[in-house]
């Protein structure tokens, strides 16, 4: 039986407010100016290390930075934290927003707002048409081979969910085997976790290596025709793996598995189409590719979706309705009952546009140079662990301290203005995979720079000398 309330993160010791939190307030000043991490790119000019090199081209760019300068691209990263400047290191969990999808957000409720699909006059025509080219748009980025393929959801966990109640509730019975990895979020496990015990169904795990690397070998032995369902992510949140979608795809097609690929870390770090990747269905959240938060869409090949009954019933899924019975739309109109999240779609195809003016490879290439350094630097931390593979790896590093738990390293960072996330991740499983309770987790985007990592690992030399001091607690210098 399933218990207890799921991602929810303990409480930070009360002694550590009480106590180190005293130790950390007094010496903090705002950086001196020739000390500010960001905006770091000045007219002509390239950030150190060739961390932007390889956006210089980007349409958006307009100050040889290869990318909008944060004080005008992303009005937030111009925010400061206890007096210094903003440090995000924490676009896993949530991207920020440019202003250009801010702007996509204020035009349609300044200028378009109205319902979708149900209205004759002109403002709902217009929101149709921007709503429907969203869905257009979805479409050619990921590769679909008709918009009638893409559902819109919340995210990535209702995207899930759908799945597991329409397709799963039609589709799997008792003694049917569901495929996961250890590394899968909780969003790509309570769901399956529900349906098994719903249904009677059995859950297989393929195992993760002491790299952090899926256990491929094991594969043969646990993808049997028994599997109905193989469900995985494409990077790992916490691991920052990038798993073989392509092949894992077609070993479950061998089978007459049905696939389903959790993209929410991948979808707006590196190039994406579901036809190279072989993929049945597969899921993404708008709020971490610089779209609005409360959009996403599933991706489904257009048989599959024909198969799969309605699973919210209400206003535009129907045909017709009478006081026996209703008769349903096809796909994706059949899966979007009640009025949708408009401004989100339109925000969301806005994002894809100013993705897509840099370049997802460019993007992919940028933030992977960014963890392969984060990676590289944190080993000169004395007590210091870094989880995930060595080699290529997703924009993001997870890792543990000795000397400080995940959730008082974050807080001390926060008050140097640097914004990471500590904790399990939604990751329970992987975290007693790999004997931990928690990590500290930094995650990058293409807004991110090589001066900012080194800015983090000062920050985290004076976290290893505030939480080890030789004898007692004793002052800790400053930290510009």
């Amino acid at each position: 039986m399933l218990v207890g309330r799921l991602c929810q993160t303990p409480t930070i010791d009360a002694a550590f407010h009480r106590n180190a939190l005293q130790f950390l307030r007094p010496p903090l000043r705002a950086a001196p100016s020739h000390e500010l991490i960001a905006p770091i790119c000045r007219p002509n000019q390239v950030a150190h290390r060739g961390g932007w090199s390889r956006l210089r081209g980007a349409q958006i760019g307009q100050q040889g930075c290869g990318l909008e300068s944060s004080s005008r691209g992303f009005p937030i990263l111009r925010e400061q934290a206890h007096g210094h400047p903003l440090i995000y290191f924490d676009s896993a969990a949530t991207s920020q927003k440019p202003r250009a999808v801010v702007e996509a957000l204020r035009n349609f409720y300044e200028h378009d707002n109205a319902n979708v699909h149900r209205g004759l006059h002109t403002l709902s025509g217009r929101a149709t048409e921007a709503y429907e080219h969203a869905r257009r748009r979805v479409a050619e980025y990921i590769g679909a081979t008709s918009p009638d393929e893409i559902i819109f959801t919340r995210g990535t966990t209702e995207s899930i969910n759908l799945v597991a109640q329409a397709w799963g509730g039609k589709f799997i019975r008792e003694g049917d085997v569901i495929l996961l990895t250890v590394m899968e979020h909780h969003s790509n496990l309570v769901p399956w976790q529900l349906l098994a015990e719903r249904k009677g169904a059995c859950l297989r795990f393929l195992p993760v290596g002491d790299d952090g690397t899926l256990d491929v070998d094991l594969l043969s032995s646990l993808l049997t025709p028994e599997v109905k369902l193989f469900a995985f992510t494409h990077i790992s949140n916490s691991l920052g793996t990038i798993n073989p979608v392509a092949e894992l795809c077609a070993k479950a097609r061998a089978v007459g598995a049905v696939t389903l690929v959790d993209a929410a870390q991948s979808i707006g770090h590196m190039p994406l189409d579901v036809q190279e990747l072989g993929c049945d269905l597969l899921a993404f959240s708008g709020h971490k590719m610089c779209g609005p938060t409360g959009i996403g869409a599933l991706y489904g090949r257009a048989e599959l979706l024909d198969s799969m009954p309605p699973w919210h019933g209400g206003g535009e899924m129907i045909v017709s309705v009478t006081l026996e019975k209703s008769t349903f739309k096809k796909p994706p109109h059949r899966f979007e009952g009640g009025t949708p999240n408009i401004a989100g779609a339109i925000g969301l195809a806005a994002a894809i546009d100013y993705i897509e003016s840099i370049g997802r490879q460019a993007i992919f290439d940028h933030d992977s140079e960014l963890a392969r350094y984060t990676a590289e630097r944190l080993t000169e931390l004395p007590g210091t662990r870094a989880f995930g593979p060595k080699e290529e790896r997703g924009a993001l590093v997870g890792f543990v301290m000795d000397a400080a738990h995940p959730h008082d390293l974050t807080t001390f960072a926060d008050q140097y203005g640097l914004a990471m996330r500590g904790g399990h991740h939604c990751n329970q499983p992987l975290m007693r995979r790999f004997g931990v309770s928690g990590t500290t987790r930094a995650s990058f985007y293409f807004y991110n720079t090589m001066e900012e990592i080194d800015r983090m690992i000062e920050i985290l030399q004076h976290a290893v000398r505030f939480f080890s001091p030789k004898e007692g607690r004793s002052p800790v210098r400053p930290l510009s």
